[in-house]
């Protein structure tokens, strides 16, 4: 039986944090670290750094400043080719494999719009792109059918449930948890028929975050969190989820990004 530990990480800058990658590696020992948000373009990606972390395999999208994903990988994989440009922007802002694991399995790293501040797509453009790219996905997962050995991770950027956020009743007009966008990533996952692999580990009512924003003084103190990073797994593999981790510490690293890893470990 293999063990195949996953971190899913918004970096916010992989250039700027690739310390903390170290940090990362030495705290969860992963064997596939899928990025968002690395801010960079590919010809500049620091490859040198994650090779010495221990990742000899490494696909990345990035380009000049914003969104960005990658995958490092101890394991050998192929990169899915024919994956969609979403909304025809060509933004960078997902990065599907195939990991060379005993059976195969098929991972997907997301970056999902944020959606700006105000839930509405008809006077704000961002909020109108995120729930396109949602319902892109949506489709795309239907056309597909039921997902088999595959894993989907990301910063979603929408945290779906009541203990998801810090106050359910504060935060229904907040975008990240309007019952609008709330609809459009349960049918995403109904699409694709995707188990929760947090919350199949950590079970209602467990408040549990993964986000705190850096407009607040003391985070921790406050914990206003959200958990806008998610991890789904096909339901062929529910039974081979065999640990979880929230690296909460992370929030509290020098240059810390904002959002924290999260890790989850199979039994394949």
């Amino acid at each position: 039986m293999t063990s195949l530990r996953i971190v899913t990480w918004n970096i916010n800058s992989v250039r700027l944090r690739l310390p903390l990658l170290a940090d990362l590696v030495r705290d969860m020992a992963p064997d596939v670290i899928c990025l968002q948000e690395t801010k960079c373009p590919d010809e500049f990606f620091p490859h040198d750094g994650t090779e010495a972390l221990g990742f000899p395999y490494r696909a990345m999208r990035g380009m000049k400043g914003y969104n960005g994903v990658a995958v490092l990988s101890r394991v050998p994989f192929t990169v899915r080719h024919d994956d969609p440009n979403w909304c025809g922007k060509g933004d960078c802002r997902h990065l599907g494999v195939d990991l060379d694991v005993p059976g195969g399995l098929e991972l997907h790293d997301f970056y999902v719009p944020a959606g700006g501040d105000i839930p509405d797509r008809e006077v704000n453009p961002k909020f109108a792109h995120k729930l396109d790219f949602i319902a892109e996905a949506t489709a795309w997962n239907r056309g597909r059918g039921p997902t088999r050995r595959s894993v989907l991770v990301g910063d979603l950027n929408i945290a779906p449930l009541e203990h998801d956020v810090w106050s359910h009743r504060q935060m229904m007009k907040i975008v990240s948890h309007t019952p609008v966008e709330v609809e459009a990533l349960t049918g995403w996952q109904q699409a694709g028929e995707w188990r929760d692999a947090i919350r199949h580990m950590l079970p209602e009512p467990q408040k549990v975050y993964t986000w705190w924003s850096y407009r607040a003084k003391d985070w921790a103190a406050a914990d206003k969190g959200r958990r806008l990073d998610h991890v789904w797994v096909s339901d062929d593999l529910v039974g081979k989820l065999s640990g979880h981790q929230i690296h909460k510490p992370a929030r509290g690293w020098t240059q810390a990004s904002d959002h924290v890893p999260v890790l989850v470990e199979l039994k394949l």
